[in-house]
């Protein structure tokens, strides 16, 4: 019989593989937030880097942030 610890585990990676698979499957994008002409990342409230709004036009978080949300939702 497995014992509590290993149930968690097993609960807590069966629940992030269904975050994953909600995330892939209604390939939520959030709306960009603009604010006098620039677009300002959700998180932070910085202006998004121009560089990053040519490389994702749609981007709602700036570069950092976003690998922040990457980094605490994929794991």
């Amino acid at each position: 019989m497995p014992d509590m610890l290993d149930q968690a585990e097993l609960l807590e990676s069966r629940q992030r593989l269904e975050a994953l698979l909600h995330v892939q499957q209604n390939n939520y994008e959030p709306e960009q937030y603009n604010h006098d002409g620039e677009v300002i990342c959700i998180d932070c409230d910085l202006p998004i880097q121009p560089k990053r709004l040519r490389a994702k036009p749609n981007a709602a978080r700036c570069i950092d942030c976003q690998e922040l949300w990457e980094f605490s939702h994929v794991r």
